[in-house]
């Protein structure tokens, strides 16, 4: 890349929330960066799916598919990435097209004086929660709270990215599929009803392969079958996952 090319200023093409086409160039320049359902080309960031623009930190670009896109629903476990710190709350990506906010008093159990307390303390950019969906609006506002089981930080792991509508059968009947994953492989997995998986420790690549397997083949029959097969054939037996 010449030197000219990097110092030459760059533009963004669509706003945030936009609806884009394959083929749509979003943005023109390097300063912008391609992310999901993007891809880069030249100077030209270009569009792959369907979907709604999501522009993050201002240059990072991603097109969130329509189709099979996460429309959260009161009481959904989600998994989060904070990526906006305001003075008493967070706008957190839910993998949706719909932001959610999670405010001071869902997040934390203490009084805390907004005059003193920088609330990055508790969570800051790029940190992953898992949180609960405790309200939705007519107009798609989405309020996140912390104050049930399993919420909370996740340190580390991995995150996998599945369609939100297989996750019941990634889940499976009474959480067989899930559980044999773990036991199979020793990992900590929690399942967000947003297609977002997050795994740390054990064997988090079989792991990743086993819900990659489900998602791409859940319409196959005795799937439960295949994936202890597989899981068998390149794991083992490991007692220590749990989530």
């Amino acid at each position: 890349m010449s030197e000219e090319n990097k110092n030459k200023k760059g533009k963004l093409l669509i706003n945030d929330k936009d609806i884009v086409a394959p083929g749509d160039v979003l943005a023109r320049g390097f300063e912008y960066l391609p992310s999901y359902g993007t891809y880069r080309k030249g100077e030209e960031i270009i569009s792959k799916i369907v979907g709604m623009v999501k522009v993050k930190n201002s240059h990072m670009i991603r097109v969130i598919p329509l189709s099979g896109a996460y429309i959260p629903q009161e009481g959904d476990g989600v998994i989060g990435r904070i990526e906006e710190v305001n003075i008493s709350s967070w706008v957190v990506d839910i993998n949706s097209p719909y932001a959610a906010f999670l405010g001071i008093a869902d997040a934390v159990d203490e009084f805390v004086d907004l005059s003193k307390t920088d609330i990055t303390e508790y969570f800051d950019v790029e940190d992953v929660i898992y949180a609960k969906v405790s309200n939705v609006t007519k107009r798609k506002d989405i309020k996140l709270t912390m104050k049930e089981r399993m919420c909370r930080k996740l340190e580390g792991g991995n995150i996998v990215r599945i369609t939100p509508a297989k996750v019941p059968r990634l889940i499976g009947k009474g959480g067989s599929m899930i559980e044999l994953i773990k036991k199979k492989t020793g990992t900590h997995i929690i399942v967000g009803q947003n297609g977002l998986v997050w795994l740390k420790g054990g064997d988090p690549a079989l792991a990743a392969r086993a819900v990659e397997m489900v998602d791409k083949y859940s319409h196959v029959d005795g799937l439960t079958d295949k994936i202890n097969e597989m899981l068998e054939k390149f794991g083992g037996e490991n007692e220590e996952g749990s989530a």
